[in-house]
């Protein structure tokens, strides 16, 4: 009876929360539109959201955007850019007032994909070179229509890359600057930048966030640390009370100084994360040391070698803090990885990379089986061009993973009667996505897939790629035989996990 209610209607409250619960699960608010009004008016504003993140292949909803304001906005307009016949002809919703999360390079590449699809499909009657001349047009037309549907934006991410227009980019600071009410209507602003030195754009970046007075997020590229120790140590932007995560990002921590002083300011500091960093050195080690608060490390993905004694110092200061930690450098001092276990409960991203020892793979295995109870990604790559190590990881590594994990991937040379030992040994344990990329030299494993993880259904996501980048994908007829079993068969790079997306969009209690 009620199941009929929440069909008919009659229960809008509680049908807004089931439908709520589907808000990333964009085939399903899909469906949900069709069955009926209400249905609808619930499900259109999750879709809305955030439509510069959904992945579906197609921004046509671009031009939903730009209907309601290409008459108003005279560059576009004049100059004829697109052909009005083939624009929507009437909206049923006001779309840009349901707009939430906005990332300004998910926003530049959204367009980038749609401009080159509307080539294709002759929707615009300009020449070649006036292509850039109209995706500037384009971006800023969307920043003006958010701006004037007085959007409140739940989050703003500047994620300001080298590969963006420069001075399309800051016309478009400059716009959002005009309007401050627009700035004043942003729930969280985050940080993430890799320009070159700019100091038209850091100024404006800068007179932004004094403005919000409400900075959640920050990611510090290469030589931007500089820029950003005068803003975290000054009062004027309220970083102090605002800041809950911080990001380093393939910074040289050999000549940085105040950094004691500025973590001991920030006063709702959540997480730190060192993605591969180097230069790790005592002077780095001493300033951790001196902090007078907790050393909230979640992230240590290393690039370089860290001296045993350091690396034990780091994670007795980050204790159970830490939750994703490997890398490649520690490995070169054959060190006992064992002393993370000592300090550190929480793991559960775990990254395995660089040139081998069978000391050192032994470590590594028994790393593995100390955390297994909080371990769900795993990530082992060898570079090696001999079997013999990886020979080792195969036969030990089955017997010692947790019941459960959502990401594995194997990288290095696989022969196929040590795959065999692998899945015999793993054959209780499921793994949401598991991909393989073989090296040279490796065996044809797609049979012992088919039997011992494709028949008992033991993953949901499979990517296999092999030295010349083939994929398992191109194989149409062996993917719908997987596809029988429902485990879908996807492109290696689709699934791999990239870590500077993966540490930016980790906080997901902060969105």
């Amino acid at each position: 009876m009620s199941c009929s209610k929440i069909f008919l209607g009659d229960l809008p409250e509680l049908t807004y929360e089931i439908i709520k619960y589907f808000q990333n699960d964009y085939s399903t608010l899909y469906s949900c539109i069709l069955v009926n009004r209400l249905w609808c008016r619930l499900a259109i504003p999750l879709l809305w959201e955030n439509p510069f993140s959904i992945r579906t292949g197609n921004y046509d909803f671009i031009e939903i955007y730009l209907y309601n304001n290409l008459n108003n906005d005279l560059k576009l307009y004049e100059y004829k850019t697109i052909n009005n016949s083939l624009l929507p002809t009437n909206t049923l919703f006001n779309y840009p007032s349901f707009l939430k999360y906005l990332n300004t390079y998910k926003l530049y590449t959204s367009v980038d994909k749609w401009f080159c699809s509307a080539i294709r499909n002759s929707k615009f009657g300009i020449g070649t070179d006036r292509y850039d001349h109209v995706k500037r047009l384009v971006h800023m037309s969307l920043f003006k229509i958010f701006i004037e549907s007085e959007v409140n934006l739940h989050t703003l991410e500047i994620e300001a890359l080298s590969i963006y227009d420069k001075a399309s980019f800051n016309e478009i600071l400059e716009l959002i600057l005009q309007n401050q009410n627009f700035i004043h209507n942003i729930g969280n602003m985050k940080l993430y930048t890799r320009f070159v030195e700019d100091n038209i754009y850091n100024n404006h970046v800068l007179q932004m966030i004094h403005l919000h007075q409400n900075l959640k997020k920050i990611f510090i590229y290469r030589n931007y640390l500089s820029l950003y120790q005068s803003l975290l140590l000054s009062k004027d932007y309220n970083c102090s009370n605002t800041l809950n995560t911080i990001i380093f990002y393939y910074i040289n921590f050999r000549k940085i100084i105040n950094l004691d002083e500025i973590f001991e300011q920030l006063n709702v500091l959540e997480s730190v994360h060192i993605v591969y960093c180097y230069s790790l050195n005592n002077s780095f080690i001493q300033q951790i040391n001196n902090l007078t608060k907790p050393f909230k490390l979640k992230s240590l993905i290393l690039c370089g070698i860290l001296q045993i004694e350091s690396l034990q110092q780091l994670l007795l200061k980050s204790g159970d803090y830490l939750e994703n930690f490997g890398g490649s450098g520690i490995c070169y001092n054959y060190c006992d990885l064992l002393q993370l276990t000592k300090y550190c409960n929480n793991i559960n991203l775990l990254y395995l990379n660089g040139h081998e020892s069978e000391i050192t793979i032994l470590q590594k295995i028994n790393l593995i089986e100390s955390i297994k109870q909080s371990l769900n990604y795993l990530i082992i790559n060898i570079c090696e061009d001999s079997a013999i190590y990886s020979s080792i990881i195969l036969e030990n590594l089955g017997q010692i993973l947790p019941s459960k994990l959502d990401y594995v991937n194997l990288s290095f040379i696989i022969k196929d009667s040590y795959f065999r030992v692998f899945l015999e040994n793993s054959q209780y344990i499921f793994i949401n996505k598991f991909l393989i990329k073989l090296k040279r030299g490796s065996d044809d494993i797609l049979h012992y897939i088919k039997e011992y993880i494709m028949k008992e259904k033991r993953v949901k996501y499979l990517a296999i790629q092999d030295n010349n980048k083939r994929e398992l994908l191109y194989l149409k007829d062996e993917v719908k035989e997987f596809e029988l079993h429902n485990i879908i068969v996807r492109r290696h790079s689709d699934l791999v996990i990239d870590f500077d997306d993966l540490i930016w969009n980790i906080e997901k209690k902060d969105i």
